[in-house]
């Protein structure tokens, strides 16, 4: 087994022992045999890997995205993680749109104080920073609905 799968095999297994064994197979719909497969070293499991969509449901439960950072880490790139799961989804693209205009007034207040002086200090720089990574997020979850209502 190369390098790569004992990896992403390892991190399945903390994906699944995070979230509980028996949560894991309600989650995915999958048996104990079948997960302890997915991150099974015997040589037969080699070319076992947990499905994409079981994996997005356990990490959705799990206290961090352990096959998510791996892939990402085997790429080379790396991940912001943020503790914070994503708002209630029953909003829908109204409420988005709320919260768009009003993450962009505090991010266009923010750059209003910054720029009074003709100069963006470090600090100054750093909160419009948080300000546009806030926005950012209403994005996706509008991005979510979105496509939501598209399906």
């Amino acid at each position: 087994m190369s390098s790569v799968a004992r990896y992403l095999k390892k991190h399945t297994e903390a994906l699944v022992k995070d979230v509980g064994i028996e949560a894991a197979c309600k989650l995915t719909g999958k048996s104990k045999a079948t997960l302890g497969r997915y991150y099974s070293d015997y040589p037969e499991h080699a070319e076992r890997f947990m499905p994409v969509d079981a994996v997005a449901a356990l990490e959705e439960a799990a206290s961090y995205p352990h096959v998510t950072a791996a892939l990402s880490e085997l790429n080379g790139t790396s991940l912001s993680f943020d503790d914070r799961r994503r708002n209630d989804r029953s909003g829908g693209v109204n409420s988005d749109v709320i919260a768009l205009s009003q993450r962009f007034a505090m991010l266009m207040g923010e750059y209003h104080t910054s720029i009074e002086d003709g100069v963006i200090s470090a600090n100054e720089a750093r909160r419009l920073l948080k300000e546009t990574v806030e926005l950012q997020r209403v994005l996706v979850e509008m991005k979510l609905h979105l496509e939501e209502e598209t399906a």
